[in-house]
Order: structure tokens, then sequence, then C-alpha cells
């Protein structure tokens, strides 16, 4: 890992509350940054995301969930009722954030980092639908993407947050 590359604790987002989150509250963790939408063909990845958090959670993982209405207009709820959909019919446990634009020129400042080589210095990978993932590593550069279609339980996942997790623990 590399400590000089550009990182994510500057950013800070809008928890459902609207109280302000700095996501350096987050720094040393690896984590699984998705934009999410309750009317998606792929809002059933939710609850594979919380068995993906259970799994990892109590070695310094998390899951980030940003909702998205930016694809197809699937994520018509607000606020609270977003974070009771996740919890009442996925069992998200996992932070889920206000609702945000991820993608084109009023893409939120944190997935324009995530988004763009320039930015982070790693990738370029835009979001093309709801559900896309980043892997952020705990020194909060990034990592990998993984397109919507890529199950959170999927190996190729799995082993690229257990290489991670291990790679922390040898420091």
């Amino acid at each position: 890992m590399n400590q000089n590359l550009p990182n994510i604790y500057s950013f800070q987002v809008k928890k459902v509350n609207g109280e302000d989150q700095p996501l350096s509250a987050y720094r040393n963790k690896v984590l699984l940054i998705v934009n999410i939408a309750s009317g998606c063909g792929f809002a059933p990845q939710l609850k594979e995301l919380q068995q993906l958090r259970d799994e990892f959670g109590d070695d310094g993982f998390e899951i980030l969930g940003f909702p998205s209405n930016d694809f197809g207009k699937q994520e018509p709820l607000e606020g609270a009722e977003i974070n009771s959909f996740c919890e009442i019919n996925h069992g998200v446990q996992f932070p889920v954030f206000d609702k945000i634009r991820v993608r084109g020129a009023y893409a939120h400042p944190l997935y324009q980092f995530l988004s763009d080589k320039k930015q982070n210095h790693v990738l370029t990978s835009h979001p093309r639908w709801n559900f896309h993932k980043f892997l952020v590593n705990q020194d909060g550069a990034v990592e990998d993407y993984f397109f919507s279609f890529t199950k959170p339980l999927s190996s190729k996942i799995k082993k690229k947050i257990q290489r991670l997790l291990n790679s922390n623990s040898k420091k």
C-alpha cells in the first residue's frame, strides 16, 4: 500500500439525519463503497453486502452505502425511508448515507474522486448502474472496483478484501 496516494479522508458526507460525517472516521478500515437504490433489480445485493460485512466486520472492514437516483430513477425514497427499507427488507446494519449523485458533472465530490484516475491516481471507473462497488484500502486509497453484476459474496471480492485485511495485520 502506498500511503502517499490521495485518499478519501478529506471528504465529508451527510447522514440521513442531515449531520455531516467525515470519512476520516473510517481511517484504517478496508471499505466497500456502493451506490445503492431500493427499486433496483440488484437491491437483493443489500442482503449479501450485509453478509459480507458480518463476515469481515470484526477484522476492520466496513461497507458504506450511498443511495442514488441517477439510474432509472430507481431510488424514489428519501432519508430515513431509505434506511428503513434497507433494514426491514434486507437486514442492513452498515451505514447508509443521504441520497447523492454518483455520476456526471453534479456527482458528489467523493464519487468524482472515486471515479477519476486524475484525482485518485489509481483508476477510472464511472458507475454505469446501481450497485457499482469501489474497494478502498486502510490508507483511504482506491484499490479496485466491481461492476453491478459482481455479487458481493463472489470469491473475487472476498479474496481482495481478505488480502487487504491480511496486509494490514502484517504492519
